[in-house]
């Protein structure tokens, strides 16, 4: 029997509600990532930790206080994260980066200053010829980000 299935293409676009969340992985630092980056954003993150949950007792105790789901705010979207359970090591993130877009350069210019902190900038912040501000990071977590404006060229 063939069974038909439903494809957000089905949809109309006005009633598809999706936006993509970036999902990120951190070595055991996860708490002080979302801590600083609510420190920047200007946002309380909420925290998930692994003690006291389902999960606590298929994990060693030197899990416990690792956090299993965190979430911030940042302007209309948010990010999510934990930190990697996963006994073997990951690649970086090296295919993807987390996009922050604010009103103006100035704004841009001030959280791309506060997030690169302590990382390595991989393009510094300046204008381009299709916008008045735009970089790119790693931060000191490991995350890749760029950060640019709203408005339109220069």
């Amino acid at each position: 029997m063939h069974r038909s299935v439903l494809s957000c293409r089905d949809i109309p676009p006005q009633e598809v509600k999706m936006q993509p969340v970036p999902y990120l992985f951190f070595n055991g630092t996860c708490e002080d990532a979302f801590l600083f980056y609510a420190s920047v954003f200007g946002n309380a993150p909420d925290f998930m930790r692994v003690k006291g949950s389902p999960m606590e007792e298929h994990l060693p105790p030197e899990a416990a206080n690792a956090i299993m789901h965190a979430s911030l705010k940042i302007g209309s979207g948010q990010i999510y994260g934990s930190d990697d359970l996963d006994p073997t090591p990951g690649a970086a993130m090296a295919g993807c980066n987390v996009m922050v877009e604010l009103p103006d350069a100035d704004t841009a210019r001030q959280h791309f200053d506060a997030l690169s902190k302590g990382g390595e900038v991989r393009m510094p912040f300046e204008a381009h010829f299709w916008t008045p501000g735009f970089g790119a990071f790693t931060d000191r977590f490991g995350i890749r980000w760029m950060i640019g404006t709203e408005d339109g060229a220069p």
